[in-house]
């Protein structure tokens, strides 16, 4: 029996509190009929040489736009308190696809790092007259396996089967180590 978008056939139901192993892609594809289109961004993360510095920037920019510096601007935008912008000088031309559930991957010294939601996409000109992007992030780094990756400029696109897997999937526990132990046991191919 084939599924038609909206509805889901899975081998047993879930119960509450069931936290056995679901095949989110097939969940997807059945919820969809099929057209998941998901793209990811992956950028440099300039000036940052750990997740902890990126989570501290976000606090610090965070916090400036709760204490009124960038609260107006907020407003005046549509940006919720909990997201931030990113802004680039190129516009993504596949930006449904990215909103449809990517991430930003953030490469830190030489590695992919974390991962950020995208919840938007928004193209504006600024003052000069030159057009820029706003890249809507979630506030949320999570970690990922990490993974060699050479520097670039600007952003690329990441195919979802290129991405790497959330670190809490790709090796339980690990999130909890230091980062500089899982950058070394990486190095060392132990993780």
């Amino acid at each position: 029996m084939m599924p038609h978008p909206g509805q889901l056939l899975l081998d047993r139901p879930i119960e509450p509190g069931d936290d056995s192993k679901v095949d989110i892609k097939r969940i997807e594809t059945a919820l969809t009929g099929g057209s998941v289109n998901v793209l990811h961004l992956i950028k440099l993360c300039v000036g940052c040489d750990s997740i902890r510095d990126l989570e501290d920037w976000i606090k610090e920019k965070l916090k400036a736009r709760r204490n009124g510096a960038g609260k107006a601007g907020a407003r005046k935008s549509g940006a919720r308190l909990r997201e931030r912008n990113h802004t680039t000088r190129m516009a993504p031309k596949r930006a449904a696809e990215i909103i449809n559930g990517g991430s930003l991957y953030w490469v830190i010294r030489g590695q992919i790092m974390c991962r950020e939601r995208i919840l938007d996409i928004r193209p504006f000109v600024d003052r000069e007259g030159i057009g820029r992007c706003h890249i809507v992030l979630d506030c949320k780094p999570v970690p990922v396996e990490p993974r060699p990756y050479r520097a670039f400029q600007g952003w690329r696109y990441l195919a979802p089967d290129d991405a790497p897997r959330d670190l809490d999937r790709a090796a339980p526990g690990a999130r909890d180590m230091p980062e500089d132990l899982r950058r070394e046991l990486r190095n060392l191919g132990l993780l």
